[in-house]
């Protein structure tokens, strides 16, 4: 094989993956007609309340409530289960800020567990080991769009009394044991944000199954108003998280195509997992067989540096980035060392409890590992490409650990 790209040889590719957001005229009309129609607001039947009940159905739950972004739908999810000061609440550290934000901005106290190495997420053998009297609920991310162990969570949370709250932000139309993602715990939340997998630049969604939960996160969304959303009765302390019809005109456009999307990520996925699990050093995450669908809102491999000569991760994303694959290291620190946490910039929303712990102090090896050696992403549109896609993909890889002898140390 030729020299690699960084060192000058001639790059694999040179044309680019396929550009997100996709859209099309129809997504344009869809906006227009709202815009032209004048009803913009969503506190009536429009757009916004047929699509929560497109994607709860989708997501085989039985209410859907929209919101302004999907770290609102977390704060909203907590305070539906009364979240109260002080309270903790189990994340992994291995996960976007939002996740553990959301539980400051509820004043309580976000608890750290290391990620399983297999799957980067959350490791249910730890959560016991994190449980006390003050825990209040388990927060499970489904990463890159792969379900958590649900089933193990679940039992655990049952055992000690505490709610289960599905962090969903990456996992629109994953499946655990064939049910959708989202609804298989105390309330779930799914983001829009313009990088997921369906997205409308902005907005969220709260899932759940239980009546009373969903009346309360209406109430919530909507200032605290009673679940009718009428009159100047309020009942709870509450702001205006409302979702707009523009938003809601877009989703549901967007939507029209989720499914032929998510099915091409996963043909893509699985072909590049059988082919790169044969190189040496280079091991896609795992997908447990209860995963019956993986979202792949990002492709996740574990690079092994001692199969590369021992060059570092940042050496071999850059090697492959110069051959013309879009990688990315992910997560550079975990989320307890971000200066929010390690100086306590809590601002208003710091709870005595969160104040007093030293996160700085906090060593998860797995979360570490993934950060500073291991974990290498592609975004999720490059699975949208075409087989030869996968192919740049694989062949970029292979030649790099046939020359790694030019990467640096």
């Amino acid at each position: 094989m030729a020299h690699l790209a960084v060192n000058g040889g001639p790059a694999v590719r040179a044309h680019p993956f396929p550009s997100w957001p996709v859209f099309t005229d129809e997504d344009a009309d869809a906006v227009r007609n709202v815009v032209l129609g004048g009803k913009w607001g969503s506190t009536a039947e429009g757009c916004v309340q047929t699509f929560e009940r497109q994607f709860a159905d989708y997501q085989d739950a039985r209410h859907g409530i929209c919101v302004t972004n999907g770290t609102t739908a977390l704060v909203l999810a907590l305070q539906a289960i009364d979240i109260r000061p002080g309270d903790e609440v189990i994340v992994p550290a291995y996960t976007f800020i939002a996740t553990a934000n959301a539980v400051l901005m509820c004043n309580a106290v976000p608890v750290f567990v290391d990620i399983d190495p297999d799957t980067y997420n959350l490791d249910p053998a730890l959560i016991e080991k994190s449980i006390n009297n003050r825990t209040r609920a388990i927060m499970p991310v489904h990463f890159a769009g792969l379900p958590a162990d649900l089933d193990r969570i679940s039992s655990i949370a049952i055992k000690h009394n505490l709610s289960v709250i599905e962090d969903s932000a990456q996992a629109h139309g994953a499946r655990w044991k064939n049910s959708g993602v989202g609804a298989q715990g105390n309330l779930g939340t799914f983001s829009f944000q313009s990088s997921k997998n369906l997205n409308a630049g902005e907005g969220g969604i709260v899932l759940t199954n239980d009546d009373e939960l969903a009346a309360t996160t209406r109430s919530l969304v909507n200032c605290g108003r009673a679940q009718d959303g009428l009159g100047y009765s309020h009942y709870r302390l509450a702001g205006n998280h409302r979702l707009s019809e523009l938003q809601g005109a877009l989703l549901q456009s967007q939507f029209k195509r989720l499914e032929a999307q998510t099915k091409l990520r996963s043909e893509n996925a699985e072909y590049l997992s059988t082919q790169l699990s044969r190189i040496d050093g280079i091991d896609p995450t795992i997908v447990p067989a209860a995963a019956t669908r993986h979202a792949r809102h990002l492709y996740v491999f574990r690079y092994k540096s001692d199969s590369f000569g021992g060059s570092s991760k940042s050496h071999f994303v850059e090697a492959l980035k110069a051959e013309g694959i879009p990688a990315s290291p992910g997560y550079s620190i975990p989320l307890y060392r971000q200066p929010v946490f390690t100086d306590h910039r809590f601002g208003a929303y710091g709870s005595a409890e969160a104040s007093e712990i030293d996160y700085g102090a906090l060593n998860l090896v797995e979360t570490e590992r993934a950060c500073q050696d291991e974990a290498i992403w592609f975004g999720q549109s490059v699975l949208l490409g075409t087989k030869e896609d996968m192919d740049d993909i694989i062949l970029a890889i292979a030649k790099i650990r046939e020359r790694r002898s030019e990467l640096s140390s």
